[in-house]
Protein backbone atom coordinates (compact mmCIF):
# COMPACT_ATOMS: atom_id res chain seq x y z
CA UNK A 1 0.00 0.00 0.00
CA UNK A 2 1.42 3.65 -0.87
CA UNK A 3 2.33 5.24 2.28
CA UNK A 4 0.67 8.76 2.81
CA UNK A 5 3.16 12.15 3.22
CA UNK A 6 3.47 13.85 6.24
CA UNK A 7 5.49 16.94 6.66
CA UNK A 8 7.72 16.70 9.43
CA UNK A 9 9.30 19.93 10.71
CA UNK A 10 12.81 19.03 12.27
CA UNK A 11 12.30 21.93 15.70
CA UNK A 12 15.40 22.92 17.13
CA UNK A 13 14.25 25.27 19.30
CA UNK A 14 15.43 28.60 16.77
CA UNK A 15 13.55 30.84 15.01
CA UNK A 16 14.16 29.22 11.47
CA UNK A 17 12.74 26.27 11.98
CA UNK A 18 10.04 27.75 14.02
CA UNK A 19 9.21 29.99 10.62
CA UNK A 20 9.66 26.79 8.66
CA UNK A 21 7.44 24.67 10.74
CA UNK A 22 4.88 27.73 10.20
CA UNK A 23 4.41 27.98 6.95
CA UNK A 24 4.43 24.00 6.75
CA UNK A 25 1.62 24.03 8.45
CA UNK A 26 -0.17 26.25 6.93
CA UNK A 27 0.53 24.86 3.41
CA UNK A 28 -0.17 21.08 4.20
CA UNK A 29 -2.68 21.35 7.49
CA UNK A 30 -2.37 20.81 11.00
CA UNK A 31 -3.20 16.27 10.12
CA UNK A 32 -0.71 16.54 7.95
CA UNK A 33 2.04 17.73 9.84
CA UNK A 34 4.27 17.09 12.75
CA UNK A 35 6.71 19.25 14.80
CA UNK A 36 9.52 17.30 15.89
CA UNK A 37 12.01 17.68 18.73
CA UNK A 38 14.93 15.66 20.42
CA UNK A 39 15.91 16.24 23.50
CA UNK A 40 19.35 15.56 24.90
CA UNK A 41 18.42 16.92 28.31
CA UNK A 42 20.63 19.84 28.67
CA UNK A 43 18.58 22.60 26.35
CA UNK A 44 17.82 25.89 27.94
CA UNK A 45 15.30 26.60 29.56
CA UNK A 46 14.22 29.71 28.05
CA UNK A 47 14.21 27.20 25.00
CA UNK A 48 11.57 25.38 26.19
CA UNK A 49 9.08 28.00 26.57
CA UNK A 50 9.70 29.50 23.13
CA UNK A 51 8.98 26.08 21.56
CA UNK A 52 5.56 25.45 24.05
CA UNK A 53 4.88 29.31 22.72
CA UNK A 54 6.03 28.65 19.03
CA UNK A 55 3.66 25.06 18.80
CA UNK A 56 0.70 26.69 20.83
CA UNK A 57 0.53 29.39 17.86
CA UNK A 58 0.91 27.07 14.87
CA UNK A 59 -1.67 24.80 16.94
CA UNK A 60 0.03 21.53 16.89
CA UNK A 61 1.58 19.58 19.72
CA UNK A 62 5.60 18.51 19.54
CA UNK A 63 6.50 15.37 19.02
CA UNK A 64 9.29 14.90 21.73
CA UNK A 65 11.75 11.91 21.56
CA UNK A 66 14.25 11.27 24.53
CA UNK A 67 17.04 8.84 24.34
CA UNK A 68 17.06 9.22 28.46
CA UNK A 69 20.66 9.96 28.50
CA UNK A 70 22.33 12.89 28.37
CA UNK A 71 25.55 13.92 26.74
CA UNK A 72 27.58 13.16 28.93
CA UNK A 73 26.46 10.05 29.87
CA UNK A 74 26.92 8.98 26.52
CA UNK A 75 30.98 9.87 27.08
CA UNK A 76 31.01 7.60 29.66
CA UNK A 77 29.18 4.76 28.04
CA UNK A 78 31.55 5.20 24.67
CA UNK A 79 34.43 5.79 26.71
CA UNK A 80 35.28 8.92 24.47
CA UNK A 81 34.65 12.57 25.35
CA UNK A 82 32.84 14.66 22.53
CA UNK A 83 35.02 17.13 21.26
CA UNK A 84 35.17 20.16 18.42
CA UNK A 85 35.58 17.56 15.62
CA UNK A 86 33.25 14.33 16.54
CA UNK A 87 30.72 14.24 19.19
CA UNK A 88 28.79 10.96 19.60
CA UNK A 89 26.46 12.31 21.95
CA UNK A 90 24.30 14.28 18.94
CA UNK A 91 24.97 10.96 16.88
CA UNK A 92 23.06 9.16 19.94
CA UNK A 93 20.44 11.72 21.06
CA UNK A 94 19.34 13.26 18.21
CA UNK A 95 20.39 11.41 15.11
CA UNK A 96 19.86 7.98 15.82
CA UNK A 97 16.79 9.30 17.37
CA UNK A 98 15.38 10.57 14.48
CA UNK A 99 15.99 7.32 12.49
CA UNK A 100 14.26 5.33 15.16
CA UNK A 101 11.07 8.18 15.03
CA UNK A 102 10.98 7.68 10.95
CA UNK A 103 10.99 4.52 11.00
CA UNK A 104 8.08 4.09 13.20
CA UNK A 105 6.33 6.25 10.86
CA UNK A 106 6.93 4.32 8.30
CA UNK A 107 6.66 0.63 9.83
CA UNK A 108 3.47 1.44 11.82
CA UNK A 109 1.76 4.08 10.71
CA UNK A 110 2.06 3.40 6.72
CA UNK A 111 3.42 7.11 6.56
CA UNK A 112 6.04 8.36 4.58
CA UNK A 113 8.02 11.55 6.28
CA UNK A 114 9.44 14.87 4.53
CA UNK A 115 11.54 16.52 6.45
CA UNK A 116 11.91 20.45 6.64
CA UNK A 117 15.28 22.03 8.10
CA UNK A 118 15.54 25.92 9.02
CA UNK A 119 19.12 26.19 7.68
CA UNK A 120 19.86 29.08 5.47
CA UNK A 121 21.21 30.31 2.45
CA UNK A 122 24.67 30.75 4.56
CA UNK A 123 24.80 27.28 5.52
CA UNK A 124 24.38 25.04 2.67
CA UNK A 125 26.88 23.22 3.33
CA UNK A 126 25.16 21.25 6.23
CA UNK A 127 22.00 21.02 3.85
CA UNK A 128 24.24 19.22 1.76
CA UNK A 129 25.29 17.34 4.45
CA UNK A 130 21.61 16.56 5.36
CA UNK A 131 20.22 15.60 2.01
CA UNK A 132 23.03 13.01 1.76
CA UNK A 133 22.50 11.53 5.00
CA UNK A 134 19.21 11.10 4.42
CA UNK A 135 19.80 9.85 1.00
CA UNK A 136 21.34 6.46 2.95
CA UNK A 137 21.20 6.23 6.60
CA UNK A 138 17.61 4.79 6.51
CA UNK A 139 16.13 1.55 5.11
CA UNK A 140 14.81 3.81 2.61
CA UNK A 141 15.79 7.50 0.92
CA UNK A 142 14.20 10.14 2.82
CA UNK A 143 13.25 13.39 1.03
CA UNK A 144 14.71 16.33 2.67
CA UNK A 145 13.34 20.12 2.19
CA UNK A 146 14.65 23.61 2.88
CA UNK A 147 12.68 26.00 2.53
CA UNK A 148 14.97 28.79 4.01
CA UNK A 149 17.07 28.07 0.73
CA UNK A 150 14.64 27.38 -1.25
CA UNK A 151 11.70 29.05 -1.17
CA UNK A 152 11.55 32.37 0.86
CA UNK A 153 12.76 35.41 -0.10
CA UNK A 154 16.51 35.72 1.33
CA UNK A 155 15.41 38.74 3.10
CA UNK A 156 13.05 38.03 4.76
CA UNK A 157 13.36 39.14 8.71
CA UNK A 158 12.50 35.85 10.50
CA UNK A 159 13.08 37.06 13.73
CA UNK A 160 11.26 40.22 13.56
CA UNK A 161 8.12 38.06 12.05
CA UNK A 162 8.10 35.93 15.43
CA UNK A 163 8.77 38.99 17.85
CA UNK A 164 6.78 41.34 16.32
CA UNK A 165 3.59 39.49 14.21
CA UNK A 166 3.34 36.46 16.23
CA UNK A 167 4.38 37.90 19.95
CA UNK A 168 6.37 35.46 20.75
CA UNK A 169 9.87 36.58 22.56
CA UNK A 170 12.70 34.96 20.69
CA UNK A 171 15.09 32.31 23.13
CA UNK A 172 17.39 34.33 25.31
CA UNK A 173 20.47 32.93 23.76
CA UNK A 174 19.82 34.95 20.89
CA UNK A 175 20.11 38.16 23.11
CA UNK A 176 22.73 36.63 24.65
CA UNK A 177 25.29 36.74 21.36
CA UNK A 178 25.54 32.65 21.26
CA UNK A 179 25.44 31.99 17.52
CA UNK A 180 24.06 28.48 18.60
CA UNK A 181 21.93 27.24 21.38
CA UNK A 182 23.05 23.70 21.16
CA UNK A 183 22.74 21.79 24.78
CA UNK A 184 22.12 25.18 26.26
CA UNK A 185 25.40 26.40 25.54
CA UNK A 186 27.62 23.25 26.83
CA UNK A 187 28.25 22.25 22.84
CA UNK A 188 31.19 20.15 23.17
CA UNK A 189 31.44 21.45 19.63
CA UNK A 190 31.22 24.82 20.21
CA UNK A 191 34.65 25.95 20.02
CA UNK A 192 37.05 28.84 21.04
CA UNK A 193 34.70 31.44 20.52
CA UNK A 194 32.08 29.71 21.68
CA UNK A 195 33.08 29.00 24.96
CA UNK A 196 34.62 32.13 25.66
CA UNK A 197 31.26 33.59 25.12
CA UNK A 198 29.79 30.77 27.92
CA UNK A 199 32.53 31.52 30.05
CA UNK A 200 31.47 35.29 30.26
CA UNK A 201 27.53 34.78 29.95
CA UNK A 202 26.96 31.59 32.40
CA UNK A 203 30.41 30.81 34.25
CA UNK A 204 28.48 28.61 36.32
CA UNK A 205 27.50 26.45 33.46
CA UNK A 206 31.42 26.59 32.10
CA UNK A 207 32.24 25.32 35.58
CA UNK A 208 30.19 22.58 34.70
CA UNK A 209 31.55 21.56 31.39
CA UNK A 210 35.36 21.91 32.82
CA UNK A 211 34.31 19.82 36.20
CA UNK A 212 33.05 17.43 33.49
CA UNK A 213 36.16 17.22 31.61
CA UNK A 214 38.22 17.24 34.40
CA UNK A 215 36.28 13.75 36.06
CA UNK A 216 36.61 12.11 32.75
CA UNK A 217 40.12 12.54 31.87
CA UNK A 218 40.67 11.25 35.52
CA UNK A 219 38.18 8.14 35.65
CA UNK A 220 39.75 7.10 32.63
CA UNK A 221 43.34 7.84 32.60
CA UNK A 222 43.21 9.65 28.70
CA UNK A 223 44.98 12.78 28.12
CA UNK A 224 41.64 14.11 26.30
CA UNK A 225 39.69 17.29 26.38
CA UNK A 226 36.71 19.22 24.48
CA UNK A 227 38.74 22.16 22.76
CA UNK A 228 41.73 21.12 20.66
CA UNK A 229 44.74 23.42 20.28
CA UNK A 230 47.59 22.90 17.69
CA UNK A 231 45.88 19.22 17.41
CA UNK A 232 46.64 18.79 20.76
CA UNK A 233 44.31 18.29 23.79
CA UNK A 234 43.60 21.55 25.26
CA UNK A 235 41.30 21.90 28.59
CA UNK A 236 38.62 24.10 29.53
CA UNK A 237 40.99 24.42 32.94
CA UNK A 238 44.07 25.72 30.83
CA UNK A 239 41.03 28.27 28.58
CA UNK A 240 39.85 29.48 31.71
CA UNK A 241 42.73 30.56 32.97
CA UNK A 242 43.76 32.27 29.53
CA UNK A 243 40.69 34.06 29.86
CA UNK A 244 41.13 34.81 33.23
CA UNK A 245 44.51 36.27 32.49
CA UNK A 246 44.13 38.14 29.21
CA UNK A 247 40.12 38.80 29.49
CA UNK A 248 37.38 37.36 28.25
CA UNK A 249 36.63 40.07 25.21
CA UNK A 250 39.82 39.47 23.52
CA UNK A 251 38.24 35.66 22.43
CA UNK A 252 34.60 36.75 21.56
CA UNK A 253 35.92 38.20 17.97
CA UNK A 254 38.10 34.99 16.86
CA UNK A 255 35.87 33.34 14.93
CA UNK A 256 36.24 29.27 14.99
CA UNK A 257 36.37 27.15 12.36
CA UNK A 258 34.36 24.73 14.15
CA UNK A 259 31.41 23.00 12.33
CA UNK A 260 28.07 22.87 14.26
CA UNK A 261 26.45 19.24 14.91
CA UNK A 262 23.15 18.17 14.46
CA UNK A 263 21.63 20.15 17.05
CA UNK A 264 22.03 23.99 15.47
CA UNK A 265 20.60 26.66 16.45
CA UNK A 266 18.58 27.29 13.49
Amino acid sequence: MERKPVHVAMFSGGAASAYVAYNMVQAYGKDNCILFFTNTLWEDEDNYRFMEEVADYIGIEITERIDGRTPEEVFYDYRFLGNSRMAKCSEELKVYQTILFLEELRDEHNLEPILYFGIGPHETHRSDNLKEFYQHRPVEPIETRFPMIDTFRKDIDVKGIIEDEWGIKLPRMYELGFTHANCGGRCVRGGFQHYAQLYKVWPDRYAEQEKMEEEFRKYFDKNVSILKKNSKPYTLKEYRELLEIEGVDKFLKKPDDTVPCVCSFS
